[in-house]
């Protein structure tokens, strides 16, 4: 199928989520800071919606991502490609807002995060580590008060995790992550703000590429 016959199925789709959820497209664009023009071309399949509406898109209507990539004709090497370009940008996001930064003096590293997930994913296989997630995730989503595609990827994440729905080196990964979020001692601390949580969503961006990965 070419890109016009995706874009058109894609907007089939997205048509169809809108009208579940009793949405209009206003209500999207708001949800979704996309405005409602580009919606109404992508829903009528007069624009291919890029990676970024699919990201914003799939976290309003709290819809796989992956799911959305697929119907939207990407590639799985297209996403990993992306998702990999959009690591690395971030990562220079955050060490320049570290070096601009009088509360943290500490080098930020891809490689520090990765080491703390290692770490956290074998906790989250003891009992105490699952318990940790089980009864610490909802109150750390409202102390967090926040909404958005990085939240509702959380939610996803801790409902693929309580349902075991997933490997189990897949379970690992997802509770590695959530592990992350809800520990306050990352590799930036939560409780440096506003960027304590910098971190926390680059490590659920690694998990999620490892989770597209497998």
């Amino acid at each position: 199928m070419g890109d016009a016959g995706n874009s058109t199925a894609f907007g089939l789709l997205l048509r169809d989520l809108l009208k579940e959820r009793s949405l209009s497209m206003r209500k999207l664009s708001e949800l979704t800071e996309i405005d409602t023009a580009t919606i109404s071309r992508i829903i009528n399949g007069k624009r291919k919606a890029n990676l970024q509406h699919l990201e914003r898109f799939a976290g309003c209507l709290e819809v796989p991502l992956l799911n959305l990539f697929e119907a939207a004709g990407y590639s799985v090497e297209q996403i990993k490609e992306k998702s990999h370009s959009d690591i690395h940008t971030s990562i220079d996001a955050i060490q320049g807002v570290l070096a601009s930064s009088n509360v943290y003096n500490n080098q930020f590293s891809i490689e520090r995060v990765e080491q703390k997930l290692e770490n956290y994913g074998l906790y989250s296989q003891t009992e105490d580590g699952e318990n940790t997630i089980h009864n610490s995730f909802e109150e750390k989503i409202q102390n967090v008060g926040s909404v958005g595609p990085f939240i509702s990827k959380l939610k996803e994440l801790y409902e693929r995790f309580t349902s075991g729905k997933g490997t189990p080196s897949e379970i690992i990964l997802i509770g590695s992550a959530l592990l992350y979020f809800i520990i306050p001692v990352d590799v930036i601390p939560d409780y440096i703000f506003p960027i304590g949580y910098l971190d926390d969503a680059i490590a659920v961006q690694l998990a999620t590429n490892s989770l597209v990965k497998k």
